[in-house]
Order: structure tokens, then sequence, then C-alpha cells
């Protein structure tokens, strides 16, 4: 886990503004399982990578929900499943009443128009034979929103503008624009569609701190604007809190703590993301030395071989007998704190 230098961001928890209590995202019992296969001419599956295994959450009309977590431990795929860039091995994802999972290739196309993703790189994400203008004018064209190639490139301009770019950049192409610039043409690019939610998978963790704060405003901004939800995918703790109403944690593609930003940063109940908050700094130099460390002991297992019983267990101090055998379910101990932990 990474826990860059406080952002300049706006210090205003309130900013997180109001969401409603309607569910507008709801994952049930998630699994992802990547075949592992050997054999060049005939293959065949030897193991399987349980990238996500048994993930539930929801997320509210206008909340952003936190995912957080090492690397490896199903945050991304998480987020790609819902969008169905993955097609899940089981669990069901609905959406505004409709389980996703379920769609045809034609049903799914239309309901992409509501769902949209921010991607981690803006280097790689954008096509460097297209212009600007072009690429976030293609999805508006393609699903035929609007058609008339005037008023489409008038829409372009607005969401640029909207975007803090200037309209000129709509005739250039990536190369000629920097890291910040790019995700904030990422961005355009995802309100082309007019979308309702939105997965920023990791959309600031490639951009130095001072262009990650315009980010955040931005996306703020926008969220208030135009009633966004936002599943924040990331690694910066600092940044989580800042922008997220609730926030969860995964180890091992399991989800083991969902909780309200503050009570879960304040109050962290399982020993895993008692250890994650622990990772980060404080930036008195002086409190930091003569602060106790509590170090994960062990490494991470593989999700090919899974431990049994609760995952997190050969590395969990709090761990007994039973944890060994005995998968924890994700229960919720006190009102809107759910713990996957029998010691807690």
């Amino acid at each position: 886990m990474t826990a860059n230098v406080e952002p300049a961001v706006r210090d205003d928890s309130q900013y997180r503004g109001t969401h409603s209590e309607e569910i507008l995202v709801d994952v049930k019992d998630l699994r992802m399982y990547f075949p592992v296969t050997e054999g060049a001419i005939i293959s065949r599956v030897v193991a399987e990578v349980k990238a996500v295994d048994g993930v539930s959450f929801f997320i509210r009309r206008g909340e952003t929900l936190g995912l957080v977590g090492e690397s490896g431990c199903g945050k991304t795929t998480t987020g790609r499943c819902i969008i169905r860039l993955e097609n899940p091995t089981d669990g069901k994802i609905v959406f505004h009443g409709q389980d996703l999972t379920e769609l045809s290739q034609k049903q799914l196309i239309e309901a992409r128009q509501k769902i949209q993703i921010i991607f981690q790189d803006p280097y790689s994400s954008l096509n460097p034979r297209m212009t600007i203008g072009d690429m976030i004018g293609e999805p508006m064209q393609v699903h035929g929103i609007i058609p008339d190639p005037v008023k489409r490139n008038n829409r372009v301009r607005e969401l640029l503008t909207v975007c803090g770019l200037e309209v000129g950049f709509a005739d250039r192409y990536p190369h000629e624009m920097s890291g910040g610039q790019r995700q904030r043409v990422g961005i355009a690019r995802a309100l082309a569609m007019d979308p309702e939610f939105i997965i920023c998978d990791e959309a600031v963790s490639a951009l130095d701190v001072s262009i990650q704060a315009q980010v955040i405003n931005l996306l703020e901004d926008l969220r208030e604007e135009y009633g966004l939800t936002y599943l924040f995918i990331a690694h910066d703790l600092s940044v989580v809190r800042h922008i997220c109403h609730r926030v969860a944690v995964m180890y091992l593609g399991h989800m083991v703590e969902l909780a309200e930003c503050d009570v879960l940063f304040d109050n962290p109940m399982h020993p895993y993301t008692q250890a994650l908050l622990e990772a980060v700094p404080i930036p008195d130099p002086d409190v930091e030395h003569d602060r106790e460390h509590k170090i994960i002991k062990g490494e991470i297992p593989s999700p090919i071989n899974p431990p049994s019983g609760c995952v997190f267990h050969p590395r969990c101090p709090l761990a007994v007998g039973g944890c060994k055998t005995e998968v924890p379910n994700f229960r919720e101990v006190v009102p809107g704190h759910w713990v996957a932990c029998t010691e807690v």
C-alpha cells in the first residue's frame, strides 16, 4: 500500500455531499476465477486463480464507495466485472434492478451507456492516432446519442470546458498533453454518455500529488453537479478518506471490512484493516519515529492455492485454531459496519 503526501485538496469533509438511500448497484456473491492452463498444442486447465471470491456490497445513488487493498487483492477485477469487461464466473451484478450478468450483448451495450470507467493509466487508455475531439465524440456517435456532427462537436467542447480544458484541445493528439490533461480527457470521455455510475480504477495513482488534487476536486465537483455515483478504487488511503462516503477493504479476493469512511479510519475492526492503516506514515517525524508499527508477518498467499478457512489466518495476530477451517461470515457487527472475522 502507498500513502502519498496529503494532496492540496479542499479540507471540507461535508463536501462529500449527501446521497439517497436508493441502491443503484448491488453486487451479490461475485466470483471471478481465471483458468491456469498448460500445454502448447493441447491445453488443459490445471488450476484456477481466484481473483474475486464471493464479494458482496451495494452502492447507493450519489454515493462514493472506496475499494482498497494490496496489489493483487482483486479490486480492479471487481470493477471490470461490474462493467462486464470480464465475464464473472458466478454471482449477480444488479444495476437499476437489472442483473447485468444475464444480459445479451445488445442489452449490455444499452446498459453500458449509464456505466462508465476511468482507467488508471492516462497514457495507454487513449488512442494515439485519434484527436481528443474524436475520442470524446466517438461514443456519442456509436450509440446514436448525438448523430449530428455539429451538435456533437459542440457537446465535445462543452465537456472539455466542464473538465477544465480549453476547447482548442479538441484538435490535439494525446502525445501533446500532460498526464493530468490526459486524465481529464478520460473523465470527459466518460461523461459523454451522460452516465449515472462511474468506476474510477485508480484514476489518480499515475499522477503527481498536485495534479492528483486537481483531478480529485474535479471528480467531486462533477459528483455534485451531475449526481454521479462512484466506485473509487485506490491505494492512497488519504485520497480515499477525503472523497469517499464508505470504504470497503479487500484481501486475497475477499472483502474483509466495510464501513462509513470516518468510522473505518477511526475504529478499524479487522486485523488486516488495522495493519493497513498502521502503515500510513504520520507527517510529524517525531511522532512517526516513536509510534509502534504493526507489521503483518509472512507473504501474501497465492490466489491459485489460497489458505483454507479465513484467508488471512496465516498472517493474522488474532488467529485461533478455528480460523484454519472456518470461513468467517461477512457480518454486520454494528449498524453499517461489516467485518469478516470471528474474533471481533
